[in-house]
């Protein structure tokens, strides 16, 4: 995989600007129709289900997945900020957590998240165990504890007779989590054109998504956005070549991102790059949804990851290339057509 971890423990691991971009260009600058030839030397890989999944525990961790018990009022589940009937998230620049109040940065796709790592924004989860764990005590989301949740669980004859079966005990924080991770692991999107291109069928995108693809690899964004997630798996600052936040009169503590975890003053305004593989069905766009469409987070990625304009015309190719990324779940297409609301992947 190019440039597979950007992460190592609890320590960022950022490439220099000028190595990110050198890199970028590597694969266009020598073969700008790799793709053509052999999709093993792509930075963007197909992305495949997971194997040998346990199909029990899918079940039970789906039914987990919509129990709003998790949380300390019963009114929020996992699924109430990640709608799977839609894009794994929701349309909100920030959804809303306990008590109705909304959360400090924008909700990522649960949809290929079990791909990512590390997993938050502020990169301070190394594992889905963790990443529940976050969720479960804060404040912000569930506000409770696993004694708490637990004790629920237990007062359920169903879930009692399933665990027992599957795990042989009463459910517990492990087993809880066990059956979570499992079903996170199936949330993958397979299937999309642009996997179906990689694997030869080279008339299954058109012309102008094809440029798109040259020019998203010409452009750099490979860089950050490759393997099988188009991205998910290194932290980078948000502002490379220009301060992005410097215009703001107010920089929130969100805004600090990886510098909240580590005290390091080199980790302000760093982010895990996020995965593409959904992104034209996730507005809005950035840990603080502040691009509130795909042409607007393309320019400002440009302007400050970058440090150039993009033409309006590469732009729109670019678009037409992410068009080709959303595959499938459960036998339902999430592609979207260009005139389709974005977000909007309901049948």
């Amino acid at each position: 995989m190019f440039l597979s971890k950007g992460f190592v423990g609890r320590r960022s691991f950022k490439l220099p600007h000028y190595l990110v971009l050198w890199l970028g260009l590597l694969p266009a600058l020598f073969h700008p129709c790799l793709a053509d030839h052999d999709p093993e030397l792509e930075p963007l890989q197909v992305i495949k289900p997971a194997a040998s999944l346990d199909d029990d525990k899918v079940t039970l961790g789906s039914r987990l997945f919509n129990d709003t018990r998790f949380s300390a009022d019963n009114s929020l589940s996992c699924a109430s900020c990640h709608d799977l009937n839609s894009n794994g998230a929701d349309r909100n620049r920030f959804s809303l957590g306990i008590d109705n109040k909304p959360l400090s940065v924008n909700t990522p796709t649960a949809f290929n998240s079990s791909r990512n790592a590390p997993l938050f924004w502020d990169g301070r989860a190394l594992d889905t165990e963790e990443q529940i764990d976050f969720v479960v005590y804060s404040a912000q989301e569930f506000n409770t504890d696993w004694p708490t949740i637990v004790s629920k669980l237990s007062k359920d004859a169903d879930y009692l007779r399933s665990f027992r079966a599957i795990y042989g005990r009463p459910p517990d924080r492990n087993t809880i989590i066990d059956a979570l991770a499992e079903f996170e692991k199936s949330l993958i999107t397979p299937g999309s054109r642009f996997d179906q291109y990689l694997l030869g069928q080279h008339d299954i995108l058109t012309e102008k998504e094809k440029r798109g693809y040259l020019l998203f690899k010409s452009y750099g964004c490979i860089a950050c956005h490759q393997g099988q997630n188009i991205g998910g798996n290194m932290l980078q600052k948000f502002g490379t070549f220009r301060d992005f936040f410097s215009q703001r009169r107010q920089i929130s503590k969100a805004d600090l991102g990886r510098y909240n975890v580590t005290g390091e003053p080199a980790d302000k305004h760093v982010f895990r790059v996020p995965s593409l593989r959904l992104v034209v069905l996730t507005p809005p766009y950035f840990h603080d949804g502040s691009a509130k469409t795909l042409e607007e987070a393309i320019n400002v990625m440009a302007r400050y990851q970058l440090g150039r304009k993009i033409p309006q015309q590469d732009v729109d190719n670019i678009i037409a290339f992410l068009h080709t990324l959303p595959g499938q779940y459960k036998g339902r297409s999430l592609a979207i057509d260009h005139g389709q609301p974005a977000g909007d992947s309901r049948p």
